[in-house]
């Protein structure tokens, strides 16, 4: 051994500057028409930095990413990090409400927003926090509580920041999706985001030549999967402003794309227009679905129409995460594979004991991509703990699954949305694996709504096929269809056509709206 050559394990900030020393010429980031290299998009991304700390933040202050994808995005989350400050970034589609709890929860000191989100924060001066700093970082000033992010960067310096990070620090705050109640701030530090990103871009197949492609905001921890890992390896992000099918295609033949993360009503939609016209997508290496379950007739289709095949990703942004490889398809197709290196998962029941292979329980997992905890909540923090018979902490989940006999994961649904009929546990996600199985179902969501012989009985929302509609026959039709291959408690009492179900930006179908607009109904 060389003493004296020992050092610690660089922590991302690190890992991108080298990347700036040494992939001169080659691409970082690609939006707006714009490419940076490597060199200057770390430039850029420690200029945002640097003019954060001359504006009087701190290591450790939280800042507020409120903006639209683009490149002006990256380099704020990225600046944020390498200035070992906490980037929280902002789902644009939560309520008002909401989006104040969070600049609240987190303490932020600084508001980060693109021109288009001024109006609507402007709306709402009267409940930020009164000290935050607020920079817009394109276009004019929308008014004179507002700073111009642009004139701000141009004197600050492209030189790494000198300040000092701890692994143990924080480097972001990501929000739950609110879908099962108060959005909850999951907590992950710079030692768990760097080896969460190792890991990930060894089961998703990253590589210094990947190319990947953006369609989802970069708050979401789906793009901070697809983000992180290509930035640890040295590939290039393509980002788009939104999703649109077409041009996704266009971009993937165009621009050699490798990789992408996407949730499954996306890639439903890009599968259907490629098998109608195709593009290229020869380039395409790995792609990957999470967010909701991607259905065994959507998964099918996929394979037809990419010649990589899709990886599911099973996860949670606290720190669970299960990959089905496209090798492993094949017999598993309702499979979502098998843990992430490093990280090991079990079934528990209701009383904390393992089950046998083949028998459902709560999903647990432990490793070192786990979260920390919550912010500010100390009792869903403990309430996320399972404490084993060795003494061993594992992470709950709140999921439902069973392990076959090789070890694969499938899911078997959420515990909250668990209906219980006649003394029974029915779970929606299997009742939906049927129904959509049918040639006039595009989209499929079961819930539960009150029955005077059995407690709760299971509904269907369908959305038709493209170009059907559902008249009452073919609803009968549908509900024929799958009571045959139904247990007999799992049996649907109606079809309800439905013309888009609700879904938040990552996929996931809201279905505690869809149970309150339906609680009316009785079986």
């Amino acid at each position: 051994m060389f003493r004296g050559f020992e050092s610690p394990s660089p922590l991302l900030p690190e890992i991108l500057a080298l990347h700036g020393k040494w992939r001169v010429g080659k691409p970082a980031l690609i939006a707006g028409g714009v490419t940076q290299t490597w060199p200057d998009f770390v430039g850029a991304t420690h200029q945002v930095a640097n003019a954060l700390i001359t504006a009087g933040l701190r290591p450790g202050d939280s800042v507020a990413v409120i903006m639209s994808n683009g490149a002006e995005m990256v380099h704020a989350l990225m600046g944020c990090m390498c200035a070992g400050m906490v980037s929280v970034p902002i789902n644009l589609s939560v309520s008002d409400d909401a989006l104040i709890g969070m600049i609240v929860d987190a303490d932020t000191r600084a508001i980060l927003a693109t021109q288009d989100q001024c109006a609507r924060l402007n709306a709402l001066k009267d409940r930020w926090p009164q000290d935050a700093l607020l920079a817009v970082t394109t276009g004019a000033v929308p008014s004179d509580f507002w700073v111009s992010w642009p004139d701000m960067i141009t004197s600050a310096s492209r030189a790494a920041p000198n300040v000092a990070i701890d692994d143990d620090a924080p480097l972001n705050v990501i929000y739950s999706s609110g879908t099962t109640g108060v959005p909850k701030g999951i907590l992950h530090t710079h030692r768990g985001r760097r080896d969460w990103a190792y890991d990930l871009a060894i089961a998703l197949r990253y590589h210094g030549a990947a190319k990947s492609l953006f369609t989802i905001g970069l708050y979401s921890n789906i793009s901070w999967v697809s983000m992180l890992a290509t930035l640890l390896a040295g590939g290039t992000l393509v980002v788009h402003e939104k999703f649109d099918e077409a041009e996704f295609l266009d971009t993937v033949e165009r621009e050699k794309i490798t990789h992408v993360a996407m949730v499954p009503i996306q890639f439903q939609r890009v599968t259907d227009l490629q098998l109608a016209e195709p593009r290229d997508v020869s380039s395409m290496a790995a792609m990957m679905s999470a967010g909701s379950p991607l259905r065994e007739p959507l998964k099918r289709r996929i394979f037809e129409a990419f010649p990589c095949g899709i990886i599911e990703l099973y996860g949670l942004t606290e720190g669970i995460i299960t990959t089905l490889d496209p090798e492993d398809a094949e017999g598993r197709w309702a499979s979502v594979g098998r843990p992430l290196i490093g990280t090991d998962i079990a079934i528990i029941d209701d009383n904390g004991y393992p089950v046998l292979a083949g028998e459902s329980g709560e999903i647990v997992s432990r490793g070192r991509i786990t979260m920390p905890g919550y912010l500010n909540r100390p009792e869903a923090s403990a309430e996320s703990e399972y404490i084993d018979i060795s003494g061993q902490q594992w992470l709950r989940s709140g999921d439902i699954g069973l392990l076959d006999e090789e070890g694969f994961l499938y899911i078997v649904d959420r515990k909250k949305d668990m209906i219980l009929s006649g003394g029974q546990n029915i779970y929606p996600q299997d009742i939906e694996a049927v129904v959509a199985l049918h040639e006039m179902v595009y989209d499929v969501a079961v819930i539960g709504v009150s029955s005077a012989r059995w407690g709760e009985t299971p509904i269907a929302l369908v959305v038709p096929t493209p170009g059907v509609t559902l008249c009452d026959d073919c609803c009968a039709s549908i509900r024929a269809f799958a009571n045959e291959r139904l247990g007999k408690q799992q049996r649907i009492a109606d079809v309800i056509p439905i013309a888009e179900l609700p879904r938040n930006p990552n996929g996931k179908i809201l279905k505690r709206e869809l149970r309150e607009a339906f609680k009316h109904l009785s079986y």
